[in-house]
């Protein structure tokens, strides 16, 4: 169901930012096995997936602090930090996929926008594998730009990332929109002055509640029919009457 809190000006925009985890790809099981595999080489107890996915949307030094249980050593933590990305840049593909329609919507919306869109990542994930996973998957020519959150010395919802894309496509703030799955992307797009789309399929969708986008869709295709871009209308097949046939 979309849910419309303001209406966005679909035809006006001219930059969409997408998150990427939660938002474009589902990559809670891979981050869960990076964030156990540090557990074990430390002898901690392992953490189910359902709790790792909780503490997923912040970026990766905020992952392991929660995960660690917020220690005080800070030389063990990044030493932690350091054995978790090592893992994760590894592995980070091994059950990370693109969502149901993803792939299809990014085309049609590629192809239907005829130069008048530009699309871009704005993510918390460290850049390199928040790149390295468009790549993989297939993602990464639908944009202009990846970002993740050690691009910056800030990280969502601070706006220095979506107020960077903007300048670099030349684009104003009302003609630009942000797609996530978690309050950091809705107070990004305050923050920038951009437009603001939620989706509830992905790992945060109850922090939506505290702070809700312009829009909230519950899946893919509603996120590409909410931004102007519905499916293509299948053409009905008739069968024909056998009225007046003979065998």
């Amino acid at each position: 169901m979309i849910r419309v809190t303001r209406s966005i000006p679909a035809d006006r925009l001219k930059l969409l930012v997408f998150d990427l985890d939660g938002t474009l790809v589902d990559s809670e099981l891979d981050l869960a096995h990076a964030v156990n595999a540090t557990l074990r080489h430390y002898g901690r107890p392992e953490l189910p997936v359902e709790v790792v996915a909780s503490y997923i949307g912040d970026g990766a030094p905020m992952l392991m602090r929660r995960s660690l249980g917020d220690p005080q050593d800070e030389d063990y933590l990044q030493e932690a930090l350091r054995f978790f990305m090592t893992y994760y840049r590894e592995h980070k593909l091994e059950n990370t996929y693109y969502y149901p329609g993803v792939l299809d919507v990014l085309a049609r919306i590629h192809a239907a926008a005829n130069g008048r869109l530009q699309m871009a990542v704005l993510s918390n994930k460290p850049v390199g594998p928040s790149r390295g996973i468009c790549e993989g998957l297939g993602l990464a020519p639908f944009f202009v730009q990846i970002y993740g959150g050690n691009s910056f010395d800030t990280k969502k919802p601070d706006p220095l990332g979506a107020v960077t894309l903007l300048k670099e496509t030349g684009t104003r703030p009302d003609e630009a929109i942000m797609i996530g799955d978690s309050h950091n992307d809705v107070l990004t797009a305050r923050n920038s002055g951009m437009w603001s789309l939620g989706v509830t399929y992905g790992f945060s969708p109850e922090t939506l509640k505290a702070h809700p986008p312009d829009v909230l869709v519950d899946t893919v295709e509603e996120w590409a029919e909410a931004l102007g871009f519905p499916a293509p209308r299948r053409e009905s097949t008739q069968v024909p009457s056998r009225e007046g046939f003979t065998d």
